[in-house]
């Protein structure tokens, strides 16, 4: 039972420092998007180009705008479905998933 309690502490552990990983001082200054994919894993991109769909290939979850402009992620590909606008350095909650976003909507 401690073995099994140690192990959750330490998967939880790095869950959030995964998570966190997208927030460090690079990504905040230069701006970017990022979000977490398959496993918890953190990915980032620095440039999106405006106003243009962009549907995921993989889960993706917990869209975090560091752009200076707003960007909306949508629960469909094709940026179709329920649509979650995200504000310049606004962040979604870690466990809402997307399937599709664009960035700078007109």
């Amino acid at each position: 039972m401690r073995l099994f309690r140690n192990a959750v502490v330490a998967v939880l552990g790095g869950l959030l420092l995964a998570a966190s990983l997208p927030t460090g001082s690079a990504a905040a200054q230069d701006g970017g998007f990022a979000w977490l994919g398959p496993k918890g894993k953190p990915y980032f991109v620095q440039q999106l180009p405006p106003n243009k769909c962009m549907s995921m290939e993989q889960e993706a979850r917990g869209a975090r705008n560091y752009l200076s402009k707003p960007l909306v992620v949508y629960s469909e590909k094709n940026c179709k479905g329920k649509a979650l606008r995200l504000g310049p350095h606004k962040e979604a909650p870690q466990t809402a998933p997307f399937k599709s976003l664009k960035y700078d909507p007109r």
